[in-house]
């Protein structure tokens, strides 16, 4: 299903000549949506912090077990996902939908790389629904009048905003993003994070120098922030066991995988 703020039918502008954060991602994960340039940096990142590779797997993996667990668990019917990223196998509507046909996702991005290929994000269940909005995470009530086309904010949404919150430097700004999202939604709803670290003692040293080389050759400009500024985000939220943690380690499907220096998290607005 398709709302009235799908993509349009004008191509996007995308530079090809500057490294994006979604297409080195999509480099990272094996993708084929990226350009030379992209390929570039981001095997230069990995060079310089190989386990990068392995984060992007991790929090690929954690956004499944998220969802399943609040579609599953909590009865969620409803999603916004906010800072999307490059369409690949398991997004949000799928998981979701798979367990409940009829659930609504919103999908929010600003890249044009990424509203290129939304249509792939358009194409869920005929009982349910998913939609693309065009929109920053720096203007929250933006995101939340264009979701209330497809969302119904009288009922609990699951807010997903994995690897978005590292590209607001400002970490009172950020604050600020995620308690208008927040207040936006009802009792019952769920806010659904990750977030690269620096903190040492999850690996997470060699994020500095890798990500002062990418905020000179890539766009957006990133930042890792410690456990305690990253728990920061859930204030006034009621933490889902196991926490805040290495997102590979949030309700792994299997024994204990190793830390990644990207914590994760779900909480639920009391």
């Amino acid at each position: 299903m398709r709302d009235s703020h799908a993509p349009s039918d004008t191509p996007p502008k995308i530079d090809t000549g500057v490294a994006h954060n979604a297409r080195v991602w999509n480099h990272w994960l094996g993708g084929k949506d990226n350009y030379d340039v992209d390929r570039q940096v981001g095997d230069q990142v990995a060079g310089m912090f190989p386990v990068i590779r392995e984060v992007a797997r991790a929090d690929r993996a954690f956004l499944g077990r998220a969802v399943r667990h609040l579609a599953g668990e909590h009865g969620v019917r409803q999603f916004l996902d906010i800072g999307t990223g490059l369409p690949t196998a398991g997004n949000t509507h799928e998981t979701a939908q798979r367990i409940a046909p009829e659930a609504r996702i919103v999908y929010v991005d600003n890249d044009p790389i990424v509203l290129a290929h939304a249509r792939a994000l358009l194409t869920g269940t005929p009982q349910g629904a998913t939609a693309y909005v065009d929109a920053d995470v720096h203007d929250p009530e933006r995101i939340v009048e264009r979701a209330a086309a497809t969302l119904d904010f009288g009922r609990p949404v699951a807010v997903m905003m994995l690897g978005i919150l590292n590209f607001v430097l400002d970490t009172g700004t950020a604050r600020d993003i995620v308690r208008r999202i927040m207040a936006a939604v009802p009792s019952g709803s769920f806010l659904t994070l990750t977030h690269p670290t620096s903190d040492a003692d999850v690996g997470g040293e060699g994020n500095v120098a890798a990500m002062a080389f990418w905020n000179e050759h890539a766009v957006p400009p990133i930042t890792a922030r410690p456990r305690a500024e990253i728990a920061s985000f859930l204030d006034g939220l009621d933490l889902v066991e196991p926490g805040l943690v290495p997102c590979s380690q949030w309700r792994p499907d299997a024994g204990t995988p190793a830390a990644v220096p990207q914590f994760g998290a779900v909480a639920v607005k009391p």
